[in-house]
């Protein structure tokens, strides 16, 4: 089977839905149903379920009345067809450091041809030799088995996997997720997906059990740091304007939200923060010098405007050998596109803020004049 380079921990397919229930032949049907509903969208390739194919199995039909009068078990006949065949452990041999199998089973030309089946010999204890397995059993018969049977919780499940040739991974699950929720399931049978919309399930509830506790962190620091809640607000109100920049950058590249790019939003939070912090810090400064606020506000943003684009443009270059990346591009595009729009977005929208929550007036300059 060919597949795709995975980046990170390695993944069995993006989509993933895992059938649980009792019986393998219904596990089985509502399988193949699922797996007609992925073949029917054209974005979706690489499908399989985990369990494989189905393989032919030689089973042998033991003649129960013989076998008994020879002294000989089912255990002993599938023991003898392992030893023909596949081989059997017969103890172990030691090379320096390394433990190497000592196996015993038949020689190459045998273990080839299926025919061989017929000339085994197996130990009677009855007869205290060895007789041809042929003497306890009647006949061979040829059956379609599931070579590999998984396990979720003790209970027998299969998972019916894809992977996205087009598009995201996201986009073909919207799509299926509808048509596989909507088999008729029987009692006692459950599904649930996985793959990458678990992952990111999982990774995003991770994020979200801390994220409130570090962000109430980060306001009372602002809070302390002007001891003024009205500014904490205005500073505040400029984090959602990074999302702009974040949607446009993601959309013309078209990089997934994931949860890299969750980690990068989470650091332009605070590179927005910080930028808005200096400019409201300059304002402070400015009428601390006897400047009204009207005023102040203009000399901040004209004198602020060069070091925080120089910063924000130093960022955004550091992210730069990143683009590339088929790991980290997201990230990079988040910080860099959300810096980018939200600086210029600061510069303009931020003084805005300030003079609407502090009710500022233009009058006040010709007051002064």
């Amino acid at each position: 089977m060919v597949k795709r380079f995975i980046n990170g921990p390695a993944e069995l397919g993006a989509i993933q839905v895992k059938i649980v229930g009792n019986d393998a032949g219904e596990l089985r049907r509502l399988a193949n149903e699922t797996l007609a509903i992925y073949h029917a969208d054209p974005d979706a390739f690489n499908i399989r379920t985990d369990w494989g194919e189905p393989v032919k199995y030689v089973r042998p039909v033991i003649a129960k009345e013989q076998a008994n009068l020879n002294g000989i078990t089912r255990t002993d006949v599938a023991r003898t067809l392992l030893e023909g065949f596949k081989g059997v452990p017969v103890g172990v041999y030691r090379e320096g450091i390394d433990l190497i199998p000592i196996v015993m089973r038949a020689p190459e030309p045998e273990r080839s041809d299926i025919g061989s089946i017929h000339s085994l010999q197996i130990w009677s204890p009855v007869a205290g030799k060895s007789i041809p397995l042929t003497q306890v059993v009647t006949g061979f018969e040829t059956v379609w088995e599931d070579q590999i049977i998984t396990r979720t919780n003790r209970r027998r499940s299969i998972t019916v996997l894809c992977d996205p040739e087009n598009g995201l991974a996201s986009s073909i699950l919207a799509r299926v997720r509808p048509q596989v929720e909507a088999l008729d399931l029987p009692p006692g049978y459950s599904m649930e997906w996985w793959g990458e919309n678990k992952s990111t399930l999982e990774a995003q509830a991770s994020l979200a059990g801390s994220m409130p506790v570090f962000i109430l962190i980060m306001i009372l620091v602002v809070i302390i740091l002007f001891n003024s809640l009205r500014q904490t607000l205005v500073i505040w109100l400029i984090v959602p304007l990074g999302i702009v920049g974040v949607t446009i950058g993601l959309l013309a590249t078209g990089l997934p939200f994931g949860f890299l790019a969750l980690l990068g939003f989470l650091s332009l939070i605070g590179m927005l923060i910080k930028n808005a912090i200096v400019l409201v810090d300059e304002i402070n400064i400015q009428t601390a010098g006897g400047l009204d606020t009207y005023r102040a506000i203009l000399s901040a943003g004209t004198s602020r405007l060069r070091p925080v684009s120089m910063a924000a443009a130093t960022t955004v270059l550091g992210m730069a050998p990143l683009f590339p990346d088929p790991f980290f591009n997201s990230l990079a595009v988040t910080v860099a596109a959300g810096l980018t729009f939200a600086t210029v977005l600061t510069m303009v929208v931020l003084p805005v803020f300030y003079a609407l929550i502090f009710n500022v007036k233009t009058g006040e300059v010709e007051q002064d004049s």
